[in-house]
């Protein structure tokens, strides 16, 4: 009986998902057991988190990917009401206006798009697959520029910067052309080499740096050279890259992260939680997390490349990357090779949010690759 129950509850996961994804768990809750020594309720908080997490999986792993598809009009339409909601009548909290209150419940808007962008963009290219133009592309940027936008002026340039990217992973695999790209991209180059060259004289704190706050520019000055602030803003880089250089090959040892334990390092349950782990586990705990991230991806990739139509390929491979942008941009920022922008490194970081959001994820991974018999057929 309960064997039958269990099958029936666990017919639409997929067991190499939900694998990897317990094993990434595990590490997270070992690594939040040492940097939160001094808050023990942090773990008990984030296993309620991770339950909340699995449920919210499952619930999207019953949802057919032509139910969502129907539905993507819809919950970018909410979402971006919301955050035009959040921008007249937010509330403020630490200098940012993130947060809508409705009746009792307090929410961030913004976090809805990281999965309503891709959801809304693999529609839009699935209802013109089939004639597919320049000025297709150009609408979908527009698409992706009105939230992004709205989320960057809240201010919060992390959930911008990774709804930015799934909605570019869903441009990127729907066919835009890399012809479009190298120009952008040698842009790009060009403009991080003259920033280096001539950063004493950019990051002097009388000039102004024209679409940009002032602690935006300091940002990026201080990961240009952090020594410049070494107690002040550069702080957090200076610390965790010791965090990290100091673990060596083989790691401290859990529980025995110095830069952890004597409180140098800022945020550690959360944004620089890596560095703790850098710190106890070394280049070997690197290696192996970094072998599970990849393998969640690789999983991913293989879904999304079996699915059975073109709104599904869509929707599943940029999930699958906003995973590897999560892990790239959280572990160069804690590394000091990216600005500091506030993104959790996935399945490990202290805080529900993200995790939820994160799960829905696996969840529409997991659908798209159950029902595509049924699609086929």
């Amino acid at each position: 009986m309960l064997a039958r129950l269990w099958d029936k509850l666990a017919a639409n996961l997929d067991g190499t998902l939900v694998l990897l994804a317990v094993l990434i768990l595990s590490v997270g809750l070992f690594t939040l057991y040492s940097a939160a020594y001094d808050t023990p309720d942090r773990l008990n908080a984030q296993l309620a988190n991770i339950a909340v997490a699995f449920v919210a999986m499952w619930i999207a792993a019953q949802i057919p990917p032509q139910t969502l598809m129907r539905f993507a009009v819809p919950i970018y339409a909410v979402g971006l009401i919301l955050l035009i909601g959040v921008a007249l009548f937010g509330e403020v909290a630490n200098g940012a206006r993130r947060w809508l209150h409705v009746g009792v419940v307090r929410f961030q808007p913004s976090e809805m798009m990281k999965i309503a962008m891709p959801l809304m963009l693999a529609w839009y290219f699935q209802k013109r697959e089939a004639t597919l133009k320049v000025s297709d592309y150009v609408a979908a940027a527009l698409i992706l520029a009105g939230p992004a936008l709205l989320i960057a002026k809240q201010p919060d340039l992390g959930t911008a910067l990774l709804v930015s990217a799934a909605g570019f992973y869903v441009i990127f695999l729907a066919g835009l052309s890399w012809r479009l790209l190298v120009p952008v991209v040698a842009l790009g180059v060009v403009a991080v080499v003259a920033l280096v060259v001539l950063e004493p004289m950019l990051c002097q704190s009388e000039l102004v740096w024209p679409g940009m706050k002032a602690y935006q520019k300091a940002r990026i000055c201080t990961l240009l050279d952090p020594t410049t602030d070494p107690l002040g803003r550069g702080f957090h880089i200076i610390q965790a890259t010791i965090a990290v250089g100091s673990g060596g090959f083989l790691g401290k040892g859990w529980l025995e992260g110095t830069q952890a334990h004597l409180e140098f390092i800022p945020e550690r349950s959360t944004d620089f939680i890596f560095a703790v782990f850098s710190e106890e586990f070394g280049l070997v705990g690197n290696f192996v997390l970094l072998a599970l991230y990849l393998g969640l991806i690789a999983r991913g990739l293989v879904i999304a490349a079996g699915a059975p139509t073109f709104f599904a390929r869509l929707l599943a491979g940029a999930i699958t990357l906003i995973f590897f942008t999560y892990a790239f941009v959280n572990m160069g920022m804690v590394s000091g090779i990216l600005p500091v922008v506030g993104v959790p490194l996935p399945l490990i970081s202290y805080g529900g949010t993200a995790l939820v959001t994160l799960f829905l994820g696996l969840g529409i991974l997991m659908s798209i690759h159950k029902h595509r018999k049924l699609v086929q057929t």
